[in-house]
């Protein structure tokens, strides 16, 4: 790549993606409290898994609480490497927030100007989101243009992974995994280079990590045991009411279940 080492690549990589995960993925386990995680999840769904033990629960609900998390660190981690790669090479630079939506990168290669909106995988958003990114790409094109650009303005709709067998949208691309990594850097293995750095790294802080993650599963057993267990099991219904019982403040104010359904209890 022009302007940029492998060897700077990885520390980038190491440096300041995989670092910067652990240390986050870190700050949002510590920070996160035993109520708090118990009301992010079903309690049906727990009880139609036929879940037993409160560390079966408390590590169900705990894996979904950061896998949803670490998506989206992991995801703002690869714009930043994204940008990275492309100022390094092509001049390439963050979209100023504010002025241009649904774009977070602008470059100029062999002659024409790529306007990027960077997500993680091509499965993202519903149609109205898709359609929104669509306009802000319009308009994004249209403020290049009122600033001088006479170049051709091209939209992409970036990819960190993926694939998409049919790129061509109309008004921009979606180009997914190696076509992504490839557009930003001129390089077409570059894809697979990132992947390198990330695995000598990570086992060493994933063991500091599960330290963590191991003490917080105990101290939530043992807060989940004391609340919720009668003789031993959970008692279901006593958690359906932390989690979905109405406050007290407006039971006393608000029509009995009997006034809905007469039949119960008749």
């Amino acid at each position: 790549m022009q302007n940029l080492t492998y060897e700077e690549l990885a520390e980038f990589v190491k440096s300041d993606i995989l670092q910067q995960f652990y240390l986050k993925r870190l700050e949002k386990l510590n920070a996160l409290n035993f109520n708090e995680l118990l009301k992010r999840k079903n309690p049906y769904l727990f009880k139609a898994k036929n879940i037993k033990t409160a560390e079966e629960l408390i590590r169900y609900i705990l894996d979904a609480f950061l896998s949803s998390q670490e998506e989206t660190v992991f995801g703002d981690l690869m714009e930043k490497l994204a940008i990275h790669i492309c100022k390094a090479v092509y001049g390439g630079y963050k979209a100023e927030q504010g002025k241009f939506k649904s774009i977070d990168l602008i470059f100029d290669r062999d002659g024409k100007t790529y306007v990027v909106g960077i997500k993680s995988g091509p499965h993202w958003g519903n149609r109205d989101q898709q359609d929104a990114m669509k306009r802000n790409f319009i308009a994004g094109k249209a403020l290049l243009r009122a600033e001088g650009n006479t170049q051709e303005i091209i939209a992409v709709n970036g990819c960190c992974y993926g694939k998409d067998s049919r790129p061509n949208k109309g008004e921009y691309l979606k180009l997914c995994g190696q076509e992504f990594w490839s557009l930003i850097s001129g390089e077409d293995d570059l894809y697979t280079k990132i992947i390198e750095p990330l695995d000598e790294e990570a086992q060493q802080k994933d063991d500091m990590f599960k330290d963590a993650y191991f003490k917080k599963v105990n101290i939530f057993t043992v807060q989940f045991g004391n609340m919720y267990f009668v003789g031993g099991e959970i008692d279901w219904v006593k958690l359906l009411e932390f989690v979905s019982r109405k406050p007290l403040s407006t039971q006393s104010g608000t029509a009995s279940s009997q006034k809905f359904f007469p039949f119960i209890n008749e």
